[in-house]
């Protein structure tokens, strides 16, 4: 269950009225989170900011970052994330074996070498501590230039960022995913499914 209640849509100011428009656009409704963080309008310019920033970012395929941040979402177990992003990972063209496969993908014959190393870098920097062996950084330098790479990092540490606020808050399954499979909850009116197992 959701910890902090968001601000209704009539008690909101200019800035949360504008996000939740901007929301409801994007989303089809608001999400949660965005209803959260509007208790904090500072927080809210400073997240809005950079979901601004992240979003017209594009020297990185969007979907091999979808890809990371579901696994990010993953990890971390945040219920909301994985929900959120299957809906977007689909607009993207991330198929529904791919989000099975997400648990086990260096197994899976459903990623190419290149999502492989993406997921990989998503799940060490997601660790605690966050390990990145020179290995894996040297094989990314291989595929992407300095400015990608930056652009790939700060999409997965912002996932990271995302997802264990929205955990910590008890942000969970909102129905966007309806539909499409998603790992946490299932596309039926019952709701929830098992979690799956998210380590390697």
């Amino acid at each position: 269950m959701t910890r902090i209640l968001g601000i209704p849509e009539k008690d909101a100011g200019l800035l949360e009225r504008f996000a939740y428009r901007f929301s409801r656009r994007r989303f089809g409704k608001i999400p949660e989170p965005v209803r959260a963080t509007a208790h904090h309008r500072r927080v809210l310019l400073g997240v809005g900011a950079m979901e601004l920033a992240l979003d017209r970012s594009d020297l990185v395929d969007a979907r091999l970052k979808k890809l990371a941040e579901m696994k990010v979402a993953l990890v971390v177990g945040c219920e909301f994330c994985a929900d959120i992003g299957s809906m977007l990972g689909k607009e993207l063209g991330i198929t529904d074996d791919q989000l099975r496969a997400l648990p086990r993908y260096r197994n899976s014959a459903v990623f190419s070498p290149l999502e492989k190393l993406v997921l990989e870098y998503a799940v060490g920097m997601t660790g605690t501590p966050a390990t990145i062996p020179d290995r894996l950084f040297g094989e990314l330098r291989g595929c992407f230039d300095e400015a990608q790479l930056v652009e790939l990092t700060a999409a997965i540490a912002w996932e990271n960022h995302r997802a264990r606020f929205n955990h910590a808050l008890g942000m969970g399954y909102g129905g966007f995913s309806k539909g499409s499979y998603c790992p946490f909850a299932g596309d039926s009116e019952e709701g929830r499914i098992p979690r799956m197992e998210v380590h390697e």
